[in-house]
């Protein structure tokens, strides 16, 4: 097996190579905008510089790189950034999906995409993967219309959604949502935290083993990809409050119209992930267990 990961530089694309690098008989090849994170932490991986929204460069390296398998996980995935630049939104993650599939069916390469919960209205979860969905903000109509490209690909495809990833990166930007809430109660600093809306957080160490074995098993097909336990994120900031002995007292539940968000959000989403069980085996972590892996990893970055 060849497989070529996009987005290497973000947190599930760093997990995939952190967990493909250690597969016998699986040659990995790493693509992302810009200079390689992982290039200290794994020298032997080989990393080619690719913008998904590029045809030309997308043609160019899968061609030269001919992988068996293309796991996509690039996308512009802050929702309210989607929501205010639409354009943009669309090209990152519907035009250059169109590119991939192109470029997919000519080398015929086994084509699994990343795909969200967002994809959904919020109305009833957790959810199958024959759910029909219904998107309420811009962010889930790219990842829509991206999924309706992947199913009219010409070549095995699967698509992976995934609900609400967590966990820690190399030099990664963005913070989540145990170490937001465990930095802030350290500090002594209240924090407003929505209890009416519902999700299956999902480590992104379980979720990049969701896609290898995806792509192990040449699954084709819907498969959701998440965790077990549906939360509201006030359930979910108090058990990190719990586990780091930290002061519940400064944390509030509120109500998500408290937020004045660009893009609204689905209220209830979550996912069964049954399916994913029985075919795939696979078996996420708790989320009591997540916190304490992403407090032993926080530690280790320090």
């Amino acid at each position: 097996m060849k497989i070529l990961v996009t987005g290497s530089n973000g947190l599930l694309g760093q997990k995939l190579i952190a967990l493909l690098q250690q597969q016998a008989g699986v040659e990995v090849v790493a693509t992302s905008r810009g200079a390689n994170k992982m290039a200290a932490l794994y020298p032997e991986v080989r990393f080619v510089a690719l913008d998904v929204a590029n045809r030309e460069q997308v043609q160019q390296v899968l061609q030269q790189e001919k992988p068996s398998h293309l796991l996509h996980t690039a996308a512009m995935t802050n929702v309210d950034e989607c929501e205010l630049q639409q354009a943009e939104c669309w090209q990152q993650n519907v035009t250059a999906v169109q590119y991939l599939v192109e470029a997919c069916e000519q080398q015929h390469i086994h084509l699994l995409h990343l795909s969200t919960d967002f994809v959904f209205s919020g109305i009833e979860g957790p959810l199958r993967e024959d759910a029909e969905p219904a998107p309420v903000n811009f962010y889930g109509q790219s990842k829509l219309a991206a999924e309706q490209l992947v199913q009219h690909c010409q070549t095995p495809w699967a698509i992976l959604r995934t609900v609400l990833v967590y966990g820690v990166a190399h030099e990664y930007g963005r913070t989540n949502i145990v170490l937001w809430v465990r930095d802030s109660l350290q500090a002594g600093k209240p924090i407003n935290v929505v209890n009416d809306q519902f999700r299956t957080p999902t480590l992104a160490e379980d979720l990049a083993q969701g896609c290898w074995l995806a792509a192990r098993h040449n699954a084709t097909g819907i498969y959701h990809l998440s965790g077990r336990e549906l939360y509201t994120p006030y359930q979910m900031a108090m058990q990190v409050a719990a586990f780091f002995g930290l002061n519940v007292a400064l944390i509030t539940p509120v109500d998500a119209s408290t937020f004045s968000q660009p893009a609204k959000r689905p209220l209830r989403t979550g996912f069964v992930i049954s399916k994913a069980e029985g075919d795939l085996g696979y078996y996420p972590r708790s989320f009591a267990e997540g916190i304490a892996l992403v407090a032993v990893q926080a530690m280790e970055a320090l």
